[in-house]
């Protein structure tokens, strides 16, 4: 798994020196399983990640975009491919707005 939202999450609650026992508390987890969050072992959820984004005092797009990456990351990053892939579907995204924009 990937652990750009991981990375993110430890060096602000690090900054905000904030112990991962007191934000495993506001997720109602085990500090276990939020260590494995950081480590990028296990994913966060998506209500969490708005959570953790209020805690750590930062914006929650930054924090879901990260999060969304690392989804994005995990499924493609070991296909030859994986630039191009993201291309197609950036491409894919900018008609598809393009679109729903006229209607």
């Amino acid at each position: 798994m990937s652990t750009i939202f991981g990375n993110r999450i430890k060096t602000l609650r690090e900054e905000k020196q904030i112990p991962q026992r007191q934000l495993a508390a506001a997720l109602e987890i085990d500090t276990a399983t939020y260590c494995k969050i950081e480590k990028g072992d296990r994913r966060a959820k998506r209500e969490q990640v708005t959570i953790l984004s209020e805690l750590l005092e930062v914006d929650s797009k930054e924090l879901i975009r990260l999060w969304s990456a690392d989804k994005v990351y995990d499924i493609i990053a070991e296909e030859e491919e994986a630039t191009q892939i993201l291309n197609v579907v950036a491409e894919s995204i900018v008609e598809y707005k393009r679109k729903t924009a006229k209607i």
